[in-house]
């Protein structure tokens, strides 16, 4: 099963990133992970030609009792985490928030990076952040990101979680992680398998029998889904399989919507450039448009 021993969860202090806390705090709960909260301040500096000032100050760059205040600010933050008896720890850097998170990341061996995704619609929504964007596409633990509370349809502890599989060793492992999130939360695990057609355009012009196609396509889906539950999961984990036909994100979305998923659960392909830019076509269209939060995981 899954292990995690040490979460990361970055603070900018806004509603978004104080209601991932309350997901990084529950998850560190259940495995008796280490709990890491970092804030990133990001001097801007606009120099105009001719202007500057012997002995002038910089007001971009906080000063030693503003760091302190916000390190305690994010203790107090922390207090739930403390009362479960978990081992916290807080940090603020300067720098690039993305690059700091993902330096921080690595440094720590970070099991889990839990952040918030800024924006509800229109174009912030559609970016998701930017630093969410490069995190996303560059870390190379589980990342969870979660929705802002103002359109997020989930509750802690998870209840139900969702995990869409390609038979892929990603998606593979995406299951181990959902399996173990669900023994932990005492939550139900629906392993999804998405069928789709491999081009748009219906096989009418080629030579084989459509229909008796796609009932092979099913049985053999439904044969490799029911492989996919562990022998005796009964005993410390509920799940159960089901198939749908269509766009692997739109299927996902739909019946995450129609299961009130709390928690999608998915692997990433690829590693290379092209591939890491997008982290994977479906997986980036769920991150964008999912209620609920969505754990990805590379391999």
């Amino acid at each position: 099963m899954a292990t995690i021993n040490t979460v990361l969860c970055p603070l900018d202090f806004s509603d978004a990133s104080r209601h991932a806390l309350d997901h990084a705090i529950a998850i560190a709960g259940w495995y008796r992970a280490k709990l890491v909260a970092l804030h990133t301040y990001h001097p801007v500096f606009l120099p105009v030609p001719g202007l500057a000032m012997a002995g002038a100050v910089d007001n971009s760059i906080p000063d030693a009792d503003t760091v302190e205040q916000m390190t305690d600010d994010m203790a107090a933050l922390l207090r739930p985490a403390k009362a479960l008896g978990l081992a916290t720890e807080t940090r603020v850097q300067m720098g690039t928030p993305a690059a700091e998170i993902l330096a921080a990341a690595a440094s720590l061996n970070a099991d889990m990076i839990v952040m918030g995704t800024h924006g509800t619609t229109g174009f912030d929504h559609a970016v998701l952040g930017s630093v969410t964007e490069k995190v996303l596409r560059t870390a190379r633990c589980q990342v969870l990101t979660v929705p802002p509370h103002a359109r997020a349809t989930s509750k802690l502890p998870y209840k139900r979680l969702l995990c869409p599989v390609d038979f892929a060793d990603p998606s593979l492992a995406a299951l181990e992680s959902a399996l173990s999130l669900g023994q932990e939360s005492d939550a139900h695990v629906t392993i999804l398998h998405v069928l789709e057609w491999p081009t748009d355009e219906p096989l009418v012009n080629r030579p084989i029998n459509v229909p008796e196609y796609g009932l092979y396509r099913e049985q053999d889906a439904n044969e490799r889904l029911a492989k996919l539950v562990p022998d005796g999961a009964a005993n410390w984990c509920s799940a159960s399989t089901r198939l749908a036909h269509g766009k692997p994100y739109r299927e996902i979305l739909a019946i995450a919507a129609e299961e009130s998923a709390d928690l999608i659960v998915m692997g990433v392909h690829g590693r290379n450039a092209i591939d890491l830019m997008l982290f994977g076509s479906t997986t980036n269209q769920v991150v964008r448009r999912a209620t609920c939060p969505v754990l990805t995981i590379r391999r």
